[in-house]
């Protein structure tokens, strides 16, 4: 798990360089995240984990406090999640999740992004089920045993841990997202998360070699230059060079 997840920073990375880009995606996902959960990240810890993330990378708090004032009833728009499958440049696995205003708008132009790479957009659940929808945690520690005993008191289903040096990750399902937060800082007290979010990891690679290299990362900037693109997961292993 641990490549892939690699992986899958080192592209998020290289793709989310753009500042405003990066602001309206967090708050699209605060606001879709404090209607679903309460505005209250004391009570929502979902949203909690997302605002922490939100100033880890610098999104400035008024952009924050707008997604929630919106959430709170104060007028905006209504977005809602969707979500695309197919397969990109070199036949790898492509999971693209928005959040949209527009569906019908949304869909055209992430379907725009397959036809142009002559990539294929497919149906629900096409490639889905090759992903792990998994919680995950990094953060400072060294002791793997007590992560371990704390998560699986709390009835946390613990899918992996992997320890690093001073570093440990815990993978877990995506339904045990809150409950394996809460037992963590239950036992652990306040914990800064290096890593705190759901995503979807790959169960096998596809290495992307030759041309399809070049057309594959054009797909991928395409994709992200989106306003509705909020993650892109992939099984596309790059050469080395092409990583970070």
């Amino acid at each position: 798990m641990g490549r892939a997840f690699q992986n899958r920073k080192e592209s998020m990375a290289k793709t989310a360089d753009a500042k405003t880009k990066v602001y309206s995606k967090y708050g699209r996902e605060i606001y879709v995240c404090a209607k679903a959960g309460g505005t209250d990240p004391n009570g929502n810890l979902a949203l909690r984990g997302l605002m922490e993330r939100a100033k880890k990378d610098q999104v400035p708090s008024h952009v924050i406090d707008k997604a929630l004032d919106k959430a709170s009833g104060a007028g905006g728009e209504d977005f809602s999640a969707a979500r695309y499958e197919g397969f990109g440049p070199g036949n790898v696995m492509v999971i693209v999740d928005c959040l949209t205003d527009n569906p019908n708008r949304t869909f055209g132009d992430v379907r725009g992004c397959f036809t142009k790479t002559k990539s294929k957009i497919g149906t629900p659940g096409s490639v889905s089920h090759m992903f792990d929808h998994c919680a995950i945690f990094a953060f400072a520690g060294s002791d793997e045993d007590a992560v371990l005993e704390a998560l699986m008191e709390a009835d946390v289903d613990v899918t992996d841990i992997e320890q690093e040096g001073e570093r440990i990750t815990v993978f877990a399902p995506h339904t045990d997202y809150a409950k394996a937060k809460q037992a963590l800082l239950d036992t652990f007290g306040e914990i800064d998360f290096e890593v705190d979010e759901i995503q979807f990891l790959p169960q096998t690679t596809t290495p992307v070699e030759g041309d399809d290299v070049a057309m594959f990362e054009k797909f991928l900037g395409m994709l992200n230059e989106l306003d509705d693109v909020q993650n892109v997961y992939h099984s596309g292993e790059l050469p080395d060079e092409h990583q970070g």
